[in-house]
């Protein structure tokens, strides 16, 4: 089984990641999509994110009814900050009987030299890359093994949500009724 591993901090999940999640599940040779959610991603601030069980929780919620998109804790368990070759190495012992793929924004690629052992990730994982409007050049498009895949853009950020909840502003269609339902309830960001 193919899995493509979509990490990021959902700090909360929006439809932008849904979309992406599902268009890479049912779109490419990808068997399925899990979202990792990353308790503390070395490039930003712990003091931002909502408790990691929330998160984790509302993506849950966002992918309840798709049997093609799942959600994984593995970086719960790890030492943090988390890397990415760290949690690829510990899902690929996990699963030996899987071929996980890394699934990142074209964005990400002029730094991806700065990411810890990126030589092994590109040595021993495919990436797949969905594009991101306004990357600056860099070195990597060529490699052997990133693949780009033609997903849709929106321009929607989990920055853009928490300040629309901060200011009182609708955020409906932004995320899942569930998860606009779960942020109410939880009173996060106000």
């Amino acid at each position: 089984m193919k899995v493509g591993l979509l990490f990021g901090s959902f700090n909360p999940i929006h439809m932008g990641h849904l979309i992406l999640g599902n268009y890479m599940a049912y779109n490419t040779d990808l068997s399925a999509v899990w979202y990792v959610v990353s308790p503390q991603n070395p490039f930003k601030k712990s003091s931002s994110l909502l408790h990691e069980f929330d998160r984790l929780h509302m993506v849950s919620l966002a992918i309840d009814k798709n049997d093609r998109l799942g959600v994984s804790d593995v970086e719960f368990r790890m030492p943090r900050p988390s890397y990415t070759i760290d949690s690829l190495t510990y899902l690929q012992d996990k699963y030996p009987g899987y071929e996980f793929v890394l699934i990142i924004g074209e964005d990400n690629l002029p730094f991806f030299p700065k990411w810890k052992n990126y030589e092994r990730i590109l040595e021993y994982f495919e990436v797949y890359v969905y594009p991101r409007a306004g990357t600056p050049p860099y070195s990597l498009k060529d490699h052997p093994k990133i693949k780009f895949i033609p997903a849709p853009m929106l321009d929607i950020s989990a920055t853009l949500i928490r300040d629309c909840v901060r200011q009182h502003k609708s955020i409906t269609y932004m995320v899942p009724d569930d998860v606009e339902n779960y942020i109410k309830q939880k009173k996060f960001w106000i």
